[in-house]
């Protein structure tokens, strides 16, 4: 019985891993799609996000009937609690994946990011892309250090945000107000995307040691290459 109960303890963390890898190749396709006006590709990312909503929804049901047969405590009960917080991180990044494909979907066949924003938007999308990978290697690993990485990784996704807007403001700006508001909205549907893959490999932290990550980085000074910086 103990047995069956581990194994069924590890596919619940399998499921994590596996919607980790289809929420960051969706986001990955959506930005293409986005980028390319390529409608066909957006319906793809649009239609797959039932496969996330699918294993989010077996998953609750299989940590659900955990905690009823089996009343989990101390570690046991950590991983079942925090697998549903998760599973709950990867499904609104699916989400967030199909926001920017639908928006997509909605301006073509005109292209929705004018060609001045389309390295920055890229950009967004491939460290996006990352950070997800990251998180799924962090759900498998184990790995705190990873997972406090991902946090400093997220800065960099934070200065991508501010330029998009840094663009908006600039009083040079002729793509009208609806590419403003498309570009609004994009810029924080993956910013979004990023926090939950943060959310995810801190929660890990939660798992592995018991200790919030913040409680963790806490006393740890950022490097900054700049002597008594």
């Amino acid at each position: 019985m103990r047995d069956a109960y581990h194994e069924e303890l590890d596919s619940i963390g399998d499921g994590l891993v596996e919607m980790a890898r289809l929420v960051g190749s969706a986001i990955g396709r959506a930005t293409t799609a986005i980028l390319d006006s390529d409608l066909k590709l957006a319906e793809s990312v649009i239609e797959a996000d039932q496969k996330v909503d699918d294993l989010q929804h077996d998953l609750e049901a299989r940590a659900i009937a955990l905690l009823a047969r089996q009343q989990p405590v101390a570690t046991d009960l950590r991983i079942v609690v925090t697998s549903l917080r998760m599973s709950a991180d990867l499904e609104r990044s699916g989400d967030l994946a199909q926001h920017v494909a639908k928006l997509a979907r909605l301006r073509f066949p005109e292209r929705a990011i004018p060609h001045d924003l389309h390295a920055t938007i890229l950009e967004m999308g491939q460290l996006a892309q990352r950070l997800m990978a990251k998180a799924a290697e962090v759900i498998i690993t184990k790995d705190v250090d990873l997972a406090l990485q991902l946090e400093q990784d997220d800065d960099e996704m934070d200065l991508l945000h501010r330029t998009l807007f840094q663009h908006l403001l600039d009083d040079k700006w002729k793509h009208g107000i609806e590419t403003a508001v498309d570009v609004t909205l994009l810029g924080r549907y993956y910013e979004r995307f990023a926090d939950h893959a943060v959310s995810v490999a801190k929660r890990v932290v939660y798992l592995v040691t018991g200790e919030h990550a913040d409680e963790l980085t806490a006393d740890i000074q950022p490097v900054t290459g700049v002597e008594g910086a």
